[in-house]
């Protein structure tokens, strides 16, 4: 780690007061016995703030700082998937995290939590040479928040099967997805899309009108319309093979195998937080997203089959009345968190092809808006949400950190394959019109 930035660091966290930033050559590693470290299971850091540590016998001088997924709790502080630890102390890097001191959609408590991990680990062990984030789900969000600073305290991030497209356009898209479910399924089953009160009794409705038209081919049709529109892939079950591109019937049955979960994405706490409703579909022309989809085809082979008619209910989508947000809302959530799309130090992005949850569409989105020198998106060829193991973890930092010392993205490899995403069909990031 480079003076400059360990300075950067304690400033950002309030430690040290301003002053001129030092420009001597970078800090080496200060030797530290091995008996003189002392692992944090879980120990105050903060106000209601809980964070963990785990330290190897040998520390190699990279830090690891572990952003977790969305909990409904704060819970304790998880230093990396209990999975992963083990390994990843064996190879020396040095494990810390906290537990951000809130639960739900807490990305504005877990950006500055995670930065004062970092500046803590320095002041209570020794100063890393190197500081990688990294999380999944919400907790790849969160590490794009952190690369996205103006003064980064890491000095890159990798961000695991995660909800990088930002809050904004990741809801608005699951709104697009439980807002035509509605419409065209169960219109008066009592379903909210927007404005809920409790998501377990919501999504109960959704599950019992769901298995009502399961087996019935009309209902398919439209199931997998709003899966469409929700951005929920063709492959999403890690027990089943990657459905071919022409098995209709098999894509079918993996949407379905996400459907609600994949497209009634929990608002209840979100909505609390931000003061209102911070999803809208008012302007959009579903048929024009239809089209952008990739995945016509697929639903009129599925419509066709059903004998109904897609122009019918597209129409009806047309002239079905529309949800608008509340500015207050959408300004809470663009904050927490809408990227920019540019992360001011290396980003490598890990998905796999079929995540019924956090949909790929996102990592895809990023992608496409991101400097290519800046950010890396690759792509394992399973099924499931957040289910990499060992070795696709290791070779993904090892990936960020050949990057970070050669200054350029080493060429792809196993474990990753090529692969394209479904385009996001509701992008949104900062300094952008929201589609």
């Amino acid at each position: 780690m480079h003076t400059q930035r360990s300075l950067a660091i304690l400033l950002a966290t309030g430690l040290v007061a301003c002053g001129p930033a030092e420009t001597t050559a970078p800090l080496p590693i200060v030797p530290v016995a091995t008996d003189t470290y002392t692992d944090i299971e879980a120990e105050p850091l903060q106000d209601d703030i809980l964070w963990s540590v785990r330290m190897p016998g040998d520390f190699n001088g990279t830090l690891l700082v572990h952003s977790r997924g969305w909990s409904p709790v704060a819970g304790e502080p998880g230093v990396a998937p209990r999975q992963h630890i083990d390994s990843l102390l064996e190879q020396g890097y040095a494990l810390a995290a906290s537990n951000y001191g809130a639960g739900g959609w807490s990305v504005a408590e877990a950006v500055p939590a995670q930065e004062l991990v970092v500046a803590e680990f320095s002041k209570r062990y020794t100063t890393p040479n190197r500081v990688i984030a990294f999380g999944y789900s919400m907790g790849g969000l969160v590490t794009t928040a952190l690369v996205e600073k103006t003064d980064p305290v890491v000095d890159g991030g990798i961000a695991f099967c995660s909800s990088m497209g930002g809050s904004l356009g990741m809801m608005n898209m699951g709104l697009d997805g439980a807002w035509v479910f509605r419409t065209l399924v169960a219109p008066d089953a009592g379903i909210s899309v927007v404005d809920i009160t409790d998501d377990r009794a919501n999504g109960a409705l959704v599950s019992e009108a769901v298995a009502r038209v399961r087996d019935i081919p009309a209902g398919q049709a439209r199931i997998a319309l709003a899966g469409v529109f929700a951005g929920i892939p063709s492959w999403t079950d890690p027990d089943m093979p990657q459905p071919a591109r022409d098995d209709a019937q098999a894509q079918l049955t993996q949407i379905m195998g996400s459907f609600p979960a994949g497209v009634f994405l929990p608002r209840a706490e979100q909505e609390g937080r931000a003061g209102g409703n911070f999803s809208w579909n008012t302007g959009i022309d579903y048929t024009e997203l239809l089209n952008r989809s990739g995945r016509r085809d697929l639903v009129e082979q599925l419509y066709d089959r059903a004998g109904i008619s897609l122009a019918d209910d597209l129409a009806m989508l047309a002239a079905t009345p529309r949800i608008s947000a509340d500015v207050v809302a959408v300004d809470y959530m663009r904050a927490n968190y809408t990227p920019f799309a540019q992360p001011r130090v290396p980003l490598l992005a890990v998905q796999a092809f079929g995540d019924g949850i956090t949909s790929p569409t996102l990592q895809r989105s990023y992608a496409d808006n991101a400097p290519a020198d800046m950010m890396d998106s690759q792509y394992v060829a399973r099924a499931g949400h957040c289910t990499f193991d060992e070795a696709e973890t290791l070779a993904s930092i090892r990936r960020l950190e050949r990057r970070l010392d050669t200054g350029s993205w080493p060429p792809a490899a196993a474990p990753f394959a090529p692969h394209e995403p479904a385009p996001m069909l509701r992008a949104c990031f900062q300094g952008k019109d929201c589609e």
